[in-house]
This record gives C-alpha cells, sequence and structure tokens, in this order.
C-alpha cells in the first residue's frame, strides 16, 4: 500500500487552457488497461524536458531530444506503457519515429512536432502498429479536463494514479498548473524510472522554459531515490500555451517569475513525493536532510549514501533503531576530511548522535517510537559549512523484490 497516498480526484485537477487530454487502451502489453495517452497543444505552446542521464537511453529519449533541440513547435505528445522501447537499437528509433509519424498524419502536423514517450519493459520490440491503430480512439477521447485519466494512463507498477494541481493569480489573471507523473521501482535521479508532464497557461518568454524544467527538476524529481537504480526512459516534461492573458514573464528573477516558479515546484515535488510514497513495496516515506555541509553537492552525497543502504532501508522496514548504519553510511559517503567528532544525528525530535557518539540522554525506546512512524525525518548536521540539502526516499520491504522479480511475468 503507498504511504499516505490516495488517487487524485478528476474535479480538483484544473484543466489547462490549450491541452487536450486522450487515452485509450491499445494493447501494447496486456489487454484491458489504459495505455496510450496523447497530449494535444494549441497552436503557440512552448515545450521543455529533462532527460535521462543513463547513456543507454532508450529511443523515444532520443527522438525527444532530436525534435526539441530541431527547433518545431511542438504539437502533441504521445505515451505509451507496457513497452519501453529501450534496448532495441537502429529498430527502436525507427518505431518511435513511426509512432510520431503516425500521429503528426492524424493531426496534419509534421512529424518532428510530435514528442514519444515510453515505459515498461525493456529490450522488446515497441508494437507500433498497435499504438497506431489505437490513436484513432485517443484522439477522439481528448478534452481539457482528462487529467485524471492520463495519470491513470501512464501507470506501470504504480498502485496509484499521481496528480497534483494549483491555481495563482499572477497580474490580476488566474493561472493554472497541472501535472502527473508515474513511477514506483527503479528510481534514482538523474533522472528515475519516471515520466512527469506539468502544463501551465502561464505567459512565460520561451528561453526560459528550459531553465526553469531543469531547476524544478533539480529540487524535486533530482531529489527522490527508491532503489538507486537510473532508467532508461526518464522525462520531465513543461509546457507553457501562453493563453492565461497576462503580460508575459520575461525574467526569472521578477516577482511574477518567482510567484510561478514557487507554484511549479509545488506541483513537481508534489509529484515526486508521490513517486516515493507509492514505491514499490515501500512502507515508510523518509525525509534526509543534511546540514552544516560545506556544499549542497556534498550534502547530496551524504544524503543519497544513506537512502541507497540497503542496511539503513531495511533497518527502517523493521523499525529496528539500528542507528549505527546511519552513521557509517554518512562516513562512506566519500568526504576525505569529515570530522565525525562534529555530526549530530536526529529522527525527528529525538537527538540520537553528539558531536559523533551517542547522546547520554538518547533512549531506544524513543527511536523505536521514531522508526515505526509511517512518515520519518533523518537529520544529521556535519558541522562544516551553512549549507543543506533534502532528499526523499523509502524503506526496503520483502514486497519491493516479490514485484521486481515477478515483473515481466
Amino acid at each position: 500500500m503507498p504511504v499516505n497516498l490516495s488517487a487524485p480526484k478528476a474535479q480538483d485537477l484544473h484543466p489547462v487552457a490549450g491541452v487536450r487530454i486522450g487515452v485509450a487502451e491499445a494493447g501494447v502489453r496486456k489487454a484491458g488497461r489504459k495505455d496510450l495517452t496523447v497530449f494535444l497543444l494549441d497552436e503557440g505552446a512552448s515545450v521543455a524536458g529533462v532527460f535521462t542521464e543513463n547513456r543507454f537511453c532508450a529511443a523515444p529519449v532520443q527522438v525527444c531530444r532530436e525534435h526539441l533541440q530541431g527547433g518545431s513547435a511542438v504539437r502533441a505528445m504521445v505515451v505509451n506503457t507496457g513497452n519501453a522501447n529501450a534496448g532495441t537499437g537502429a529498430e527502436g528509433l525507427a518505431r518511435a519515429r513511426a509512432t510520431c509519424a503516425a500521429l503528426a498524419r492524424e493531426l496534419d502536423v509534421d512529424a518532428a512536432q510530435v514528442l514519444p514517450f515510453s515505459t515498461g519493459v525493456i529490450m522488446e520490440p515497441l508494437p507500433v502498429e498497435r499504438i497506431e491503430a489505437g490513436l484513432p480512439a485517443a484522439l477522439a477521447d481528448a478534452q481539457p479536463g482528462h487529467w485524471a485519466r492520463a495519470a491513470e494512463g501512464i501507470m506501470t507498477t504504480d498502485t496509484l494514479p499521481k496528480a497534483a494541481s494549483r491555481r495563482v493569480e499572477i497580474d490580476g489573471r488566474a493561472v493554472s498548473i497541472t501535472g502527473i507523473s508515474k513511477g514506483a521501482g527503479m528510481i534514482r535521479p538523474n533522472m528515475a524510472t519516471m515520466l512527469g508532464f506539468i502544463a501551465t497557461d502561464a505567459c512565460i518568454a520561451s528561453a526560459l522554459l528550459q531553465p526553469l524544467v531543469k531547476d524544478l527538476a533539480d529540487h524535486s524529481f533530482n531529489r527522490i531515490t527508491i532503489d538507486g537504480d537510473t532508467s532508461t526512459n526518464d522525462s520531465f516534461m513543461l509546457v507553457a500555451t501562453q493563453r492565461a492573458g497576462h503580460a508575459p514573464i520575461t525574467s526569472l528573477d521578477s516577482a511574477q517569475g518567482r510567484q510561478l516558479r514557487a507554484a511549479l515546484l509545488e506541483v513537481a515535488q508534489q509529484l515526486a513525493q508521490a513517486i516515493v510514497r507509492d514505491g514499490e513495496g515501500a512502507t515508510k516515506f523518509i525525509t534526509l536532510r543534511v546540514e552544516g555541509g560545506r556544499t549542497g553537492e556534498e550534502c547530496r552525497r551524504v544524503a543519497y549514501a544513506i537512502a541507497h543502504s540497503p542496511l539503513v532501508k531495511t533497518a527502517f522496514f523493521a523499525s529496528d533503531p539500528n542507528l549505527g548504519r546511519i552513521l557509517a553510511a554518512v562516513g562512506y559517503a566519500g568526504i576525505a576530511d569529515l570530522d565525525q567528532t562534529l555530526i549530530d544525528l536526529y529522527l525527528d525530535d529525538v537527538h540520537v548522535a553528539v558531536r559523533g557518539g551517542r547522546n547520554p540522554a538518547y533512549r531506544e525506546e524513543d527511536g523505536q517510537r521514531v522508526m515505526k512512524q509511517s512518515e520519518i525525518t533523518v537529520r544529521v548536521v556535519l558541522g562544516r559549512g551553512d549549507a543543506a540539502d533534502t532528499v526523499w526516499t523509502c524503506d526496503l520491504s520483502h514486497e519491493y523484490v516479490t514485484i521486481n522479480a515477478d515483473y515481466r511475468s
């Protein structure tokens, strides 16, 4: 069961002017499930994205990058689940391009104006003929209010759809922001086995979208990890349809730019944290806050050392306050001149370690009380500087092994 996560309600997700979404059952891998989603964008929309840093990236990631770099105005995005079209070589690229061409024909646009996304099993040929056959139904289904359907349509091992929405006022105009994400396993930043799509009708200079989406990813999807595996297909897209009617935002440092960024980041972080809450077999949602570092990078290094330790993660699953495992992970995080005598460790309100040693006031039952909670904050103070950063993760359970052992069956 996901950790304190519920399915989104369609009525809580604001439509975004200039975006229509359609979902269909194409039988990509299994019959009877929503597995094909199209996003249709009105003319004038701006699109930017960030993708996996895995060098063995999937064919749709390669085609997305090509189309975005080519500079054509994006008019549609097509997402299939059940098949990742990764590890498929030249044939995979041809099938990703064929998917774009098929949707482009339906819309009477150029194939370079379509972005493809795939998620699912790796090293199997993409059944492009099934996708092509399913496109008319997806297009017939397209409506501005179909965000909740889309959240279902992009799921793989997720147990619940993931969506978030906000509405803010900029220069007296209502601005809508709505997004969806998918992911539950093979999650590690840069990015994870996840797809994320956020759209807003805000008016913002197109040149600002790429630095903005990178910034949003760095503070949301690139701050989560479930199992330390970086996938082949990760993509996070930001769409601005320019339809809200306020004066265009030309600087992210302006009051309007900061306001928009803050609202977008709320949505991105909610979507990213939902992935961790729905982590395969997860029973605990864990916030790792590392403070007192010399740089944010070394704070993240410590946080990820803790987050990726199987010993730490299984201790959380067992509600066992075997907290020396956390200190050990801090020690092997790769900071050569780390002074252990300056380190403090906290579990929520419980002060566990003081200046590198067990706090004389710490009691085992206090640690166990916190470890039994479904949401836990681990705070490490390095005593080296003023930098800090946060990573979100989960525990590692028997169910994680079961899910991943049986994934392809």
